[in-house]
Order: structure tokens, then sequence, then C-alpha cells
């Protein structure tokens, strides 16, 4: 059946939209969901914030998993998508590069550069995301206790080598992408910011051994809609 509204949807019958006119947005502030948020306050576009708690694991409910069968946040429901139809989309990356393209913001118009910018977006989803959250789980969470530390010494050799990648590229640019700043920002940098904060690995990385990774994370974390974004969906 055609879904011509988001009421059309099934997640909106366990979050229902007090604003159906306005992008609804399922998410949690971790690093992948805030990517999201903070692209949504730097574009000034309204949107509806929707907490998907794992601790309920609403996350693998029937009607979370009708959006996104990956059972993972952040996912969208656009109601004004591609030919005035609803959108559902998962995957923030995609979400990112979606809105980046309706908004007309945050990916350079510059056909080379454009393809640049997504070449550090798949960066971070395939290299720094994967590596700084299993060096997370090894350092903070559960692997912390076990015995046999080569587990957690490897993804620390590799988050290391990622952020010696993003200090030498850089080292004579104000950005990602130079002077303008990016969705490949906006998907790196709250990764950054979780390595040393929340998961406290930035000892075991050398973290301050990297200059340029943390001016350029002072100024990601300095920006007002950065700010915004990174406290989404706020705690009931």
């Amino acid at each position: 059946m055609t879904k011509t509204t988001i009421g059309d949807f099934a997640i909106t019958t366990k979050w229902p939209a007090q604003h159906p006119e306005r992008l609804q947005l399922y998410s949690l502030p971790t690093p992948n969901g805030v990517k999201v948020s903070i692209l949504l306050e730097e574009i000034g576009l309204p949107y509806e914030a929707h907490r998907i708690s794992f601790d309920n694991r609403d996350q693998l409910s029937a009607e979370f998993l009708s959006l996104n069968p990956n059972n993972k946040i952040p996912a969208i429901l656009d109601p004004d998508g591609p030919g005035g139809r609803p959108l559902a989309l998962f995957e923030s990356g995609a979400i990112l590069l979606y809105l980046a393209e309706k908004s007309g913001r945050f990916l350079p118009r510059d056909p080379a550069a454009k393809w640049q910018a997504v070449q550090w977006l798949m960066f971070q989803m395939g290299g720094v995301g994967p590596m700084f959250g299993q060096l997370g789980f090894f350092h903070k969470f559960a692997g912390k206790d076990w015995e046999d530390k080569r587990p957690r010494d490897r993804y620390a050799d590799e988050s290391r080598r990622l952020l010696a990648v993003l200090d030498g590229h850089l080292a004579a640019r104000e950005w990602m992408m130079g002077d303008e700043f990016t969705i490949a920002d906006i998907a790196i940098f709250p990764w950054v910011n979780n390595l040393v904060g929340f998961y406290g690995a930035g000892d075991l990385v050398g973290f301050t051994g990297f200059a340029n990774v943390q001016r350029v994370l002072e100024a990601f974390m300095n920006r007002p809609g950065v700010a915004r974004g990174m406290k989404v969906p706020a705690t009931r």
C-alpha cells in the first residue's frame, strides 16, 4: 500500500507525531544519533525528536523495526520527501547525505569537492565509528574486565592510526574540506568527542599528540548548532 502521510507508518502508533508536518527523528544522543540532530540544528529544518530507549528495548519493538529492520538509531520519517511523498530512511550516513541534498547545505556544490567530502564521510562510517566504538567496549564497558588486553590494544592502535590520518589531513585546513564546514565534520567529530570524553580513552590513544584534531574538535564543539544537537533527544 502506498503511504501518503506519516500517519500511514506503523512507527507513529508508538511515537505519535505532535507535529506531523515536521520531519520526525527517532534517535538517542549517541555519536551516530547526534550526527543527524546536529545537521538538523545547523540547517534549521523544523523537526520532532522521539527518544528510542535502549533500556526499554524500543529498538526491538515491532513499530521501530517497521521503519528500520536493522534495529539501530538514528532513523527519520520525512513527510515531505522526494515528489512530496513521505520518506522513511535509516543509516546515519545516508540520512546526512539526504538532508544535505534536501537543504542544499553542508555538501560542496563542486562535483569533485562533493565526492571528496563523501569519501571522508565513508572514512568515518567504515573506520572511525567501528574502531572507536570497539575501543570503547574494551576500555569502558564489559570488555574492560577481560584479562587479555590484546583486543583492547588492537583497537587502540587502529584508533591512534586513524587519529594520525585526521591530524595530518587537518594540518593546513580549518575543517575536513578546508574552509567549508560539511557533513564530513558532522560525521567525524562526535566520534572524536566520544572517544576522549565518554569513553575516557584520550590517554590510551595519546590524544594530546594530535594537536590539529584537538583544535578542530574544540571549534566543532563551540558551534551553537552542535551544542544544541548534542542534547537531542533530551532525557524525559
